[in-house]
């Protein structure tokens, strides 16, 4: 199965990094956020990427050409001003019959398998994951009376699910896409027609939307000693033959 990477965005909230490079070429320790994303689904067996580019694609030209002969990289030009839902459409000449499709700046320890087969089981056009929100404040609990008893630090809202990335679609979705988004359109339209469902994933996941959450994860991977939270489950590994 190929897995399609939107790679093509301006990264505005990530400026200036991004009036340079791709976001998606944005280091965490050393190597692009997209390597580190390509490994998750190389781990498990998915060697096969189409990368949708746009904004700055020359820079993904040049940094994948010679590098990484054990995958299959195709860099697809999907135009410098395309929305999320039309950088995918315009790869579907590159894109099997069932494929793997997901953002470019966000890792989790997904377990693409049992994704997999969630999504043939549900037997709709298209399977997202979902993750359960990490508020961005802190919240104050308190008592009746008004006394606050404790803070909590951007708690974990476990039954609030936000999109987090890591489809797969059959190829058949493209008979129903409507719209240039896939957010506010493409999702919307499928959900209206019962064609959508959504995997939940409880373990490690975080993007990477601007400098801020780069250094969280370049902290959480140092703090880790190298082993990244968001590395393929052993059982997903095993089950791959790595």
């Amino acid at each position: 199965m190929e897995v399609a990477i939107l790679c093509g965005g301006k990264g505005t909230r990530s400026y200036p990094f991004t009036e340079y490079f791709p976001k998606v070429m944005m280091p965490i320790n050393g190597a692009p956020i997209i390597v580190h994303l390509m490994r998750i689904y190389a781990q498990q067996g998915f060697k096969k990427f189409v990368l949708a580019a746009g904004h700055r694609q020359e820079i993904l030209i040049d940094y994948f050409s010679g590098r990484f002969p054990e995958w299959d990289i195709k860099i697809v030009d999907t135009g410098a001003e395309s929305d999320t839902g039309e950088r995918i459409r315009r790869c579907a000449d590159y894109l099997g019959d069932r494929f793997f499709a997901t953002y470019g700046d966000g890792l989790g320890d997904v377990d693409l398998r049992d994704l997999l087969r969630f999504h043939v089981r549900a037997g709709g056009l298209a399977t997202l994951t979902s993750v359960p929100l990490r508020s961005q404040y802190g919240t104050v609990h308190f008592d009746g009376n008004g006394r606050v008893e404790r803070f909590e630090e951007k708690p974990v809202i476990a039954d609030s699910l936000i999109n987090a990335g890591f489809f797969v679609f059959e190829k058949s979705v493209f008979g129903h896409w409507r719209g240039q988004n896939l957010e506010a359109d493409v999702f919307p339209h499928l959900a209206s027609q019962g064609q959508l469902y959504t995997y939940r994933h409880d373990g490690f996941w975080k993007s990477m939307d601007t400098s801020k959450d780069q250094q969280q994860l370049e902290t959480i991977l140092s703090d880790c000693r190298g082993e990244a939270p968001w590395s393929v489950p052993r059982a997903a590994a095993a089950a791959a033959g790595d």
